[in-house]
């Protein structure tokens, strides 16, 4: 089964639910590709040994990984950390996530500035390109395990909305208004 996204409801109740607008408003893969998030549909239990899962860090680049389990039990500062991951900000590189156990919601901005809620699940491999607007969250399932791929040594810093002037939103913001999908940063 492919990913779920769709428009989201102008809600302001609990971020872990589903926010879905009524009547629902899906959003199809290929508009998640206009604005350059990527998705692959892997098996999660052969995450060690998955030959196509190497075979997309070898093609990005992607030499780095590392893991991250979410969930009250094992984050100290769950709430305050869920909170920040929820505050909308771009980041300089493409952010990776491979779904590995449990849940969660990218939240992602399209041309028109309107948020898309991107339901991961195990399996869902998604990249969100530099200069992207999002934010992250839980569901109501209270967990996730995901990997974390980069190029290089890992870099989480955020920059939080404005960032107009910023390299990475200023080439994003080109590159979907020039050719109409984000060509990913290398």
């Amino acid at each position: 089964m492919a990913i779920q996204a769709w428009f989201m409801d102008e809600s302001s109740e609990d971020q872990r639910l589903p926010h879905r607008r009524n009547p629902d408003e899906p959003v199809s893969i290929d508009y998640l590709a206009e604005l350059g998030v990527l998705y692959w549909k892997l098996n999660p239990k052969k995450y060690e040994d998955d030959e196509e899962l190497n075979d997309i860090r070898q093609a990005r680049g992607y030499n780095y990984m590392d893991m991250l389990d979410l969930c009250p039990e094992k984050v100290a500062n769950y709430e305050e950390k869920l909170k920040n991951f929820y505050t909308e900000h771009i980041h300089g590189d493409e952010e990776i996530r491979y779904c590995l156990e449990g849940s969660g919601y990218f939240d992602v901005r399209d041309k028109k500035d309107r948020w898309i809620r991107i339901w991961i699940k195990p399996g869902d491999l998604i990249i969100l390109p530099a200069g992207i607007y999002h934010r992250f969250t839980l569901d109501t399932t209270d967990y996730i395990k995901l990997m974390r791929l980069f190029i290089g040594e890992p870099v989480w810093t955020a920059y939080n909305r404005p960032q107009e002037e910023h390299p990475a939103r200023q080439g994003y913001v080109e590159s979907i208004n020039s050719y109409g999908v984000a060509q990913p940063a290398h």
